[in-house]
């Protein structure tokens, strides 16, 4: 077995590995950062799941944004590596308390509406197959709520289909693969958003929009255009937030969407988190919620992890997430996998009939 890699390893291979070609900025920065004993130490002072380049370049991008380190701001905005770098370290080393500060309190965050190609026809397929004119979606592990906004945004498949709004600010595209088209069917009238999540973020809070902001690299100019579109399409019409347990919350949120249609709960990615025991503990709090409505349950998850849904033979290190749809109605449950995705809904394989 090979040894850990030193604090200054980690922070070069970020630069000369995962931001090269990426971020010229975050490359320079991160390397910078390596090449610094006194930035390391301060570095080393955070919280050992926080000392992440990823966690550590946000605080300090937060503090920039927020008008507490205007060199390093002037840096970004001049798109200026050496100047950032510079800056980076000064600005760490003078307010390490604040970026370490920053960093403990916050989750690094990828909060983008790209699942939302995954989500609207799923959504659509459930709605159908209730017979539903109208859902209340309710999104597990919902961050900023950007995936209960999914009936407002505008999506292009690679196929040639087009779903949603589009007029809507917020416009995706996702590439398909295999025989069977995206249903072009629309989603019905959307009557309840609920987010549920341990540390939910309120885009209405200037806060919290600054820290989504501060997770995505300066140099990347149509990511933060996208996330400055769908961060003003939440707060809008923003969401009702459960903060606390996600899965013991699951009967409370659904208890919220009104009589008549039908709660979709969804999780993207949200419980490969979570242990075998929770996840089950998740169907078992769904099961408990359609105790006396219909209640459907959507997911992105990878293969084998969300319980019931099948795994269609597929391997676990395949590197793609299923598609999962489930109708829980009193004591039956119906549940199939409807399709394949990759790179966060990027990519798409729809498997599911029409019925």
């Amino acid at each position: 077995m090979g040894r850990s890699r030193t604090l200054a390893e980690v922070y070069r291979h970020f630069g000369e590995v995962d931001a090269a070609g990426m971020s010229p900025l975050y490359e320079r920065v991160a390397v910078a950062l390596s090449a610094s004993d006194e930035a390391m130490h301060a570095i080393g002072t955070a919280p050992a799941r926080k000392r992440h380049p990823a966690v550590i370049l946000a605080a300090l991008h937060d503090l920039a944004l927020a008008g507490r380190a205007p060199a390093l701001a002037a840096a970004y905005a001049a798109a200026d590596g050496d100047a950032a770098a510079g800056a980076a370290i000064d600005t760490l080393l003078r307010m390490t308390d604040a970026v370490v500060a920053v960093a403990a309190r916050r989750r690094l965050r990828t909060d983008e509406t790209g699942r939302c190609a995954v989500l609207y026809p799923a959504l659509a397929e459930a709605a159908h197959r209730v017979g539903a004119h109208a859902v209340g979606l309710i999104d597990v592990g919902c961050s900023a709520g950007f995936n209960l906004t999914v009936d407002r945004v505008g999506i292009t498949y690679g196929s040639g289909a087009s779903l949603g709004d589009p007029s809507s600010p917020v416009q995706l595209t996702s590439s398909t693969v295999g025989d069977r088209p995206v249903p072009a069917r629309a989603m019905p009238e959307v009557v309840a958003r609920v987010g549920v999540d341990r540390d939910p973020v309120d885009v209405t809070d200037a806060d919290d929009a600054r820290w989504l902001r501060a997770c995505l690299w300066p140099d990347q100019p149509e990511r933060i255009a996208r996330l400055e579109a769908e961060t003003a399409l939440a707060a809008a019409a923003p969401p009702l937030l459960l903060q606390g347990d996600a899965v013991e919350l699951v009967p409370d949120a659904v208890a919220r969407v009104p009589a008549g249609a039908l709660p979709v709960v969804t999780t993207t990615w949200a419980l490969s988190h979570v242990p075998l025991e929770g996840r089950l503990r998740f169907l078992q709090r769904l099961g408990e919620a359609a105790a006396g409505r219909t209640v459907a349950w959507v997911s992105a998850e990878g293969v084998g992890v969300a319980p019931t849904i099948p795994a269609l033979g597929d391997r676990r290190a395949s590197g793609h997430s299923i598609i999962g749809l489930a109708v829980l109605d009193r004591s039956t449950l119906r549940a199939e996998a409807v399709g394949r995705c990759w790179s966060r809904g990027r990519r798409l394989s729809w498997l599911a009939g029409s019925s």
